[in-house]
Order: structure tokens, then sequence, then C-alpha cells
């Protein structure tokens, strides 16, 4: 999914929670490309979870209690209609 200003993203849920599952690449200089991604994101209104690939495999109870938290907030959802490129 492209996002304008940010890029290219995993998941988009709803219209404005980004869902980021990060492997090796994403060390050092990747995470604060990353890092960078997810503050311009934030700007312009999306909400990012972001989980490396340990915990996806070892921590996956964790990783959807994380996720299904923010969708019963509505956390998904912007009242500003936000929308991503498909």
């Amino acid at each position: 999914m492209r996002i304008p200003g940010v890029g290219v993203v995993d998941f988009v849920v709803g219209d404005r929670l980004i869902l980021e599952a990060d492997g090796d690449t994403h060390a050092g200089e990747g995470r604060h490309r990353d890092l960078v991604r997810d503050a311009v994101a934030t700007t312009l209104g999306f909400i990012t979870l972001r989980f490396d690939s340990a915990m996806i495999l070892h921590e996956w109870g964790l990783v959807e209690a994380a996720v299904l938290a923010a969708v019963e907030r509505g956390a998904h959802r912007s009242p500003a209609g936000l929308r991503a490129d498909g």
C-alpha cells in the first residue's frame, strides 16, 4: 500500500492504521529510516504499529492483542477520512 509522503507500507487496516512487519533489513540505518517514515505518517494522521519478525514468530499473542486493541479503540478509522492509495 502506498501512502503519499511515506511510501509503501506493509498493511493498512481501515483508513489509518499502518501495520509494519520488519525483517533483518530494518536494523541500523534501516531502523532510522523506518522511524522517520513513522513520524511522517503520524504528521499525516496515521497510526503505525511496527513489529519485528521475532515478535511475529515468537510473540504472536502479543502482536495480535496489540492490533485487536488498536482496532477496538477505533484507531483504524479516521474522522478526517484519510485514504492510502491502493
